[in-house]
């Protein structure tokens, strides 16, 4: 496998709601939730900002730390839970608006929360087979909970993009392996016409969440022959701060490898942009040589894992553009009756 990290971009909305917001509402202990939960407040989307537009900005930020020709980019696929169209691409809004050529295969992606990194494997393939020269991989969503669920405290809006290569001295992090692991799991589901998903209540944790996240990590690490300790960063995905500590826990993990990639307390589980916003974290302050390991999850049910060797570029590129951390930081607080209006919770 020669395949790597040439570029990668984060995007997140920077209005944010509190947890104890949400619960003052709903009549709800909003510390008791927070503390549940492990999330302080989540990003939330302004009314004019969806899939697309996380998807371009996300995108803009991979380029710049890519310095490549966007007409190099052979393949485009948005991986989202809530594309802002039924039936038209978000994949060729992106090509478009960041001056991509037309020479380019595109596909709209959808796994729950894993559709991301789904294509981040499927352009690792095109490049390492020589098909195309670069690809764009993107996860973006604009989370949906319906008013009053549990839903609507954790699910945000976010994303981020990675531009694969092949060239091993453009590489910000070469891509050392990947494992997925997939079953049919209905944890959590969203029929045609529902406006807000539903979910399994206790069964999203066992038997979705963790097994699917521990079967794909220890899968990876027995293909590498490699143990988890080998690692300087670990990311799991994040539909609360409760499960990935727990699965911490689980592969005695100290907490001081989670850190950097925790973006979910402030900011919530972006769905198909949450691991993705984690690695993108973890990039933000890695240094050369270090190794990162990676396990998304997507409700239905999947994981996939992968293992990073950060290169000697990472210092240099990533300057070239916002880090995520300044996407965390720059907030503006929002009441519920503005939330609620952003969000179109209501109608009328």
């Amino acid at each position: 496998m020669n395949s790597g990290i040439v570029g990668y971009g984060a995007y997140i909305p920077r209005f944010r709601i509190k947890v104890e917001t949400i619960a003052e509402v709903w009549g709800k202990d909003g510390n008791a939730i927070k503390r549940g939960l492990k999330i302080d407040e989540k990003a939330v989307p302004n009314y004019d900002e969806d899939t697309a537009t996380i998807s371009v900005h996300a995108a803009l930020n991979a380029l710049r730390r890519a310095k490549i020709d966007v007409k190099d980019i052979g393949a485009i696929y948005v991986g989202s839970e809530s594309h802002p169209y039924a039936v038209k691409p978000t994949s060729t809004i992106v090509g478009e608006a960041i001056g991509a050529s037309n020479d380019y295969t595109a596909a709209d992606l959808e796994f729950a929360c894993k559709a991301g990194s789904a294509g981040i494997q499927m352009v690792m393939g095109l490049v390492s087979s020589g098909m195309i020269k670069y690809g764009l991989a993107i996860g973006a969503d604009t989370a949906q909970g319906a008013p009053g669920n549990a839903l609507e405290y954790s699910a945000a809006g976010g994303g981020a993009a990675f531009i694969v290569g092949s060239k091993n001295n453009e590489m910000i992090a070469k891509i050392d392996e990947t494992y997925s692991f997939s079953s049919d799991t209905p944890d959590f589901w969203r029929r045609n016409y529902a406006k807000y998903p539903s979910h399994g209540g206790r069964f999203t944790g066992e038997p979705a969440y963790f097994r699917h996240v521990a079967s794909a990590t220890t899968g990876l690490l027995e293909k590498m022959g490699a143990k988890i300790d080998d690692f300087d960063h670990v990311v799991f995905h994040m539909p609360n701060g409760k499960f990935p500590l727990g699965m911490a826990r689980k592969f005695n993990i100290p907490i001081e490898k989670m850190t950097s990639g925790f973006v979910v307390q402030k900011v919530g589980n972006t769905y198909s942009g949450c691991s993705l916003l984690g690695l993108s974290a973890v990039l933000d302050v890695a240094k050369a040589g270090e190794r990162i390991f990676v396990t998304s999850y997507g409700s239905g049910a999947g994981s996939d894992s992968f293992a990073l060797t950060v290169s000697d570029l990472v210092d240099k590129r990533r300057a070239l553009a916002k880090t995520t951390k300044m996407y965390v930081d720059s907030k503006i607080y929002i009441d519920y009756p503005t939330y609620a209006k952003f969000r179109g919770k209501i109608s009328v």
